[in-house]
């Protein structure tokens, strides 16, 4: 049965567009008191395939310094992570003061597609299961602030979306055999999830959910609340003081036929004027 809601609230793009600037300036804002602060912020993003977070991620990064704000999206272990403690691999990519991690996808694929798809024993399932609140009550007992989004995505709407990355060039690549097998395992993942949350949605780091139907609105969600969770304070930058430019001294440039110039296609695309 399809869970997709019978009313869905779409916001006007001109709408969008200005509420999206005006939290992407309260980002940089909060940035700025991360930074100064030494604060320490690890945001998860998890939920169905295709349920936006990496639209929402962008969002968010979009004016940030990449040296304070980054994102981890690690790829497959290795087979030497494999042996390792599973959430080892993990711990390298955590902020130190003064840094935004951002984790698009993160240890919960053990609780996720690794056990949908049988990836992992019932045993390293369960150990997961159990050493997840004990891993990330330790994080926050450190001073991390540890914010976990599930994005939660209907199932016709997630199929209209892989259909739309399958017939377009520059989003095929988002496409894989496993996000396909999702569809059909749609009730399995539904029970992971229940499962997890039993497990995991702790006091000191609850799931929230962001309803995803709507992309433009799951976006300006996400980003208020968690602005609405990091207790920042705006901070100006120092001012930075442009000096006068010195007077023209005997430097000669080299000529520009002897460096290797980029062809310019742009000056293709100009109509000469008549």
């Amino acid at each position: 049965m399809s869970k997709t809601p019978t009313t869905i609230l779409r916001v006007k793009k001109k709408v969008y567009e200005a509420e999206l600037a005006r939290l992407q300036a309260e980002l940089v804002t909060m940035q700025q008191w991360v930074k100064a602060s030494g604060a320490r912020v690890v945001v998860i993003f998890e939920g169905r395939d295709a349920a936006g977070k990496g639209s929402a991620i962008k969002r968010i990064t979009e004016y940030l310094n990449p040296r304070v704000a980054r994102i981890v999206a690690l790829p497959m272990p290795t087979e030497r992570q494999r042996g390792q403690w599973y959430f080892q691999r993990y711990i390298e990519h955590l902020p130190s003061t003064g840094e935004i991690v951002l984790m698009d996808r993160s240890w919960y694929n053990r609780a996720g597609v690794e056990r949908v798809m049988g990836y992992c024993t019932s045993d390293e399932y369960r150990r997961f299961l159990h050493q997840a609140p004990l891993f990330e009550r330790m994080l926050v007992e450190d001073g991390i602030l540890l914010v976990k989004y599930w994005f939660s995505v209907s199932d016709l709407e997630q199929e209209r979306r892989f259909r739309s990355r399958l017939n377009d060039p520059m989003r095929r690549w988002k496409l894989s055999e496993t996000d396909v097998l999702s569809i059909t395992k749609w009730v399995d993942y539904s029970k992971a999830k229940d499962e997890m949350f039993v497990h995991t949605d702790i006091a000191e780091a609850p799931w929230w959910v962001v309803e995803s139907e709507d992309k433009r609105s799951s976006r300006l969600n996400v980003i208020s609340h968690l602005l609405s969770l990091v207790p920042y304070e705006k901070i100006d930058p120092p001012k930075v003081h442009i000096p006068p430019r010195p007077p023209d001294s005997d430097y000669e440039r080299p000529p520009r036929e002897e460096n290797h110039q980029v062809p310019d296609h742009a000056a293709t695309l100009v109509k000469p004027k008549e």
